[in-house]
This record gives C-alpha cells, sequence and structure tokens, in this order.
C-alpha cells in the first residue's frame, strides 16, 4: 500500500498528507485532551465561595508522595515557588466570572486562602472548606491544589526542558462537603515531533515552547471550557 501511495502524483500525495494530518488532529481534540480530565460542572450552584489554589507543597519543603485531603488520592508533588497559587487563583475567578451560573464570593482578597492549612490545628482540609462555605452562607466552595510547577529551560524556539505542570479543581457541597465537580491538568509539552498526537497544544502554544504559565493558562481555561461549553469569550 505503501509503494501505491508513492506512486501517485506529487499534489495527490499531499493532499493525502494533509487529510491523514487533519484527521489525526481531530482525533487528538475530540479524546485526548492534552492532559485534561473535566466532566460539566453543574449548571446552578448558587452561592459559591473561590477559595481557589493551594500548594501540595510549600516553597522550602521536600518533594514527595501524599494523599489528596479531598479525593483521597495518592498523588506525586513538588514544592510551588510562592506566588503561584495567588495567580492561578486571579485567573479562576476571572474565568468563572463569565459564566452567569454562579454567585461568586471572592475570599482571596480578604487573606483567608493563605492561611487555611493553620486555621485550625488537627482539623481536615474538607472540614475547613465546608465552615469557610457555611461562614459565608455559600452552597457550594471551590478549590484546587497545584503538584508541580517546572518552568521552561531556554527559549521560544528552543527549550532544553519543557514547561510542566499538574493541578486539579473541586467543587464542593458545603453542606456534607460531597465533590459536585472535579477537573484536572496534568502535562509536561513536548515537541509536535515527539508526539504528533499532541499537536492541539503544539498550535495553541503558535509552535513555541511555552512559559509554564502559559501551559497552566490553557489548561485551567481547557477544564473549565468544557464545563461552559461556550461560556468563554
Amino acid at each position: 500500500m505503501s509503494n501505491k501511495f508513492h506512486d501517485l502524483p506529487p499534489l495527490y500525495r499531499l493532499i493525502g498528507s494533509i487529510l491523514t494530518f487533519i484527521l489525526i488532529l481531530n482525533i487528538d481534540c475530540q479524546f485526548l485532551g492534552g492532559g485534561m480530565k473535566s466532566d460539566p460542572l453543574p449548571p446552578r450552584a448558587g452561592r459559591t465561595v473561590v477559595l481557589g489554589f493551594m500548594p501540595a507543597i510549600p516553597e522550602g519543603k521536600e518533594a514527595g508522595v501524599l494523599r489528596n485531603p479531598i479525593s483521597g488520592a495518592v498523588v506525586m508533588a513538588e514544592p510551588i515557588p510562592a506566588g503561584v497559587t495567588d495567580k492561578m487563583t486571579t485567573k479562576l475567578f476571572d474565568l468563572l466570572r463569565n459564566y452567569e451560573g454562579y454567585e461568586l464570593v471572592d475570599l482571596d482578597k480578604e487573606g483567608i486562602s493563605a492561611g487555611l492549612h493553620s486555621s485550625e490545628q488537627g482539623i481536615s482540609d474538607i472540614e475547613t472548606f465546608k465552615k469557610i462555605g457555611h461562614e459565608y452562607s455559600a452552597e457550594t466552595v471551590m478549590v484546587g491544589y497545584i503538584y508541580r510547577w517546572r518552568e521552561r529551560e531556554g527559549s521560544d524556539y528552543s527549550a532544553d526542558h519543557p514547561a510542566s505542570t499538574a493541578f486539579d479543581l473541586y467543587l464542593l457541597r458545603t453542606e456534607d462537603g460531597a465533590i459536585l465537580w472535579k477537573g484536572k491538568f496534568d502535562k509536561t509539552q513536548a515537541s509536535l515531533s515527539e508526539n504528533i498526537l499532541d499537536a492541539r497544544t503544539f498550535f495553541r502554544g503558535k509552535g513555541k515552547w511555552m512559559t509554564v504559565e502559559a501551559l497552566a493558562d490553557l489548561g485551567l481555561s481547557d477544564i473549565l471550557g468544557e464545563s461552559f461549553p461556550g461560556a468563554f469569550k
């Protein structure tokens, strides 16, 4: 079959190659998701406290394996640089404001999220989230963890080590702490030649090696965009 393809006129071979590439790209967009896992958010969640992101392991600590306090999953985490969670929380809130199904409460400006882990000795995270939701008369709480944040080493067109990030996000019911929705993004950027099936990320990054912040922005927009089809500008 390969010999028959090469016997075709150059124009036909070119058209065939383009159609094959489009098919691969379409499969990637529909099924692979580029490290993204997300189900649709409930269309209505009432008043929602946006606690935003927290580091699974703060800067200055050692990398290690830990158990997610919300899902119970065992995950590998690395220290997250200071300031990253604030930037990601701001991005999250800005994206959520474009969706009309939620009445948002932003606690980041009040410094609430930064002190969650030390707010009450011995209390589990999920109990703390429930308590904050009750204090603000909210039906739901949105919170997530960042597990990896590796900046690229190199330039836009030549990277020794690519950007890499992993985070998840949860919508919890204040009443009992039940998980109403969860989204996850876990990706290390690869070149087109290394992973043709991830062409979607390659072209959305304009053929460049992205910074970790750009990669994370893409991931956050993706997991929320899957939940809010047509909701974002």
